[in-house]
């Protein structure tokens, strides 16, 4: 069922301006009458171009408002100046109620370019149906504004216009949760290696449950990969590194490690690199991020070690590599860990933790619980 609905009045044809009102009175009419989903919360597009006929816009489109009571707990009006300020707003609005089905009413010429916006400011987890907008509130007799095409397309000077629009937005919005933090460890040396890890702040990501400096979008998040490249490009701008040259581990939880240069594997959890200019790196959160560093051969690795990567051993995968593929000496090998949990807060069943307590019986705390607390730190040192 329908969670929101929003209505485009955006690229509205030139006769209807001077009527807005009555285009959107006739939608919310519709709307109210049709709608298969009982009082629905409504968001109105608008646009506001600063010394334009149409700033006032919104003020205009007040009145057509009012004779709505029964929808005035979810009808909202969001003006900007450009169609990806606008929906990045509402996207906020809809991710704090934690909706994720919506209809978009729109002018049918709009609909090929609304789903590009989509594609780059949405993911996977927010379903989105479409309607053309009406001019006229009879369930039985709508007419549709402007032309309907069965093969409208969107071309690549469209496409990369919207992803310059979105990209300008993005990089506008302030800083959330704090400035950007690089942790750097003073065992690398700065001189050869450019490295450092970074902490949940200083980017745009405003999923609770996530940083502000996610660098991680999938198919379950609702945070976009448009976001994720704004957090990227800050991150690169505050380390002083390429954003077009970095590469980052496929994560398996496993011991495989990818030499650059090479067949890159399907996916990886370590990842090895002699190339100058290069930036290559590794997530962490309750897992260990590794940095490796050999200031001899000039090699850098980066590795991603979980509980399960740390049992099979991808640390010592990661050194491996270096020493086969780049002629690395092991005693030059210099290796950091990152931030990540510690055996205070972190859990396994007792079958897992009989696994650590092989390695190290230290690593294992209350050992004879039925979820011991483990220390992957120790156990990877």
């Amino acid at each position: 069922m329908v969670e929101a609905v929003l209505i485009d009045l955006f690229s509205l044809p030139a006769g209807l301006h001077n009527d807005i009102q009555g285009v959107l009175r006739n939608t919310l009419e519709t709307i109210e009458k049709c709608s298969s989903t009982p009082d629905p919360f409504v968001y109105v597009m608008c646009c506001q171009m600063p010394e334009s006929e149409r700033k006032g816009e919104q003020e205009s489109l007040l009145p057509a408002l009012r004779d709505f009571q029964s929808m005035k707990k979810g009808l909202e009006v969001v003006c900007a100046q450009t169609t990806a300020a606008v929906l990045y707003t509402i996207k906020q609005i809809l991710d704090e109620k934690d909706f994720s089905i919506i209809k978009i009413i729109l002018p049918s010429l709009r609909k090929e370019l609304m789903k590009v916006y989509i594609d780059h400011l949405f993911t996977p987890v927010y379903q989105f149906e479409f309607e053309d907008l009406k001019v006229a509130s009879d369930c039985n007799n709508l007419q549709t504004i402007g032309p309907k095409s069965e093969e409208q397309t969107v071309s690549t000077q469209d496409v990369a216009l919207i992803r310059s629009e979105i990209q300008m937005h993005l990089e506008s919005l302030p800083s959330l949760k704090g400035e950007l933090t690089i942790l750097k460890s003073s065992l690398i040396p700065d001189d050869i290696f450019l490295h450092g890890f970074t902490t949940r702040t200083g980017g745009i990501s405003y999923i609770p449950t996530l940083s502000s400096c996610n660098l991680f979008s999938s198919s379950k998040r609702r945070d976009p990969q448009a976001v994720v490249k704004e957090n990227l490009r800050r991150l690169a701008n505050a380390a002083g590194f390429n954003p077009e040259n970095f590469h980052r581990v496929k994560t398996d939880h496993a011991n495989a490690v990818c030499v650059m240069g090479k067949t890159e594997p399907d996916s990886y959890d370590g990842i090895v690199t002699n190339q100058k200019g290069v930036t290559i790196a590794a997530p962490g959160a309750d897992c260990i991020p590794l940095l490796f560093a050999d200031p001899v051969r000039k090699v850098c690795g980066a590795a991603h070690s979980g509980w399960k990567g740390t049992l099979l051993g991808v640390s010592m995968a990661t050194v491996n590599a270096m020493v086969s593929e780049y002629g690395c000496n092991m005693k030059d090998i210099l290796v950091v860990l990152g931030p990540s949990v510690g055996p205070c807060c972190y859990k396994l069943p007792r079958e897992s933790a009989e696994e650590f307590h092989r390695i190290d019986p230290k690593c294992v705390r209350q050992f004879d619980s039925a979820a011991p607390y483990i220390d992957i730190r120790r156990a990877t040192r």
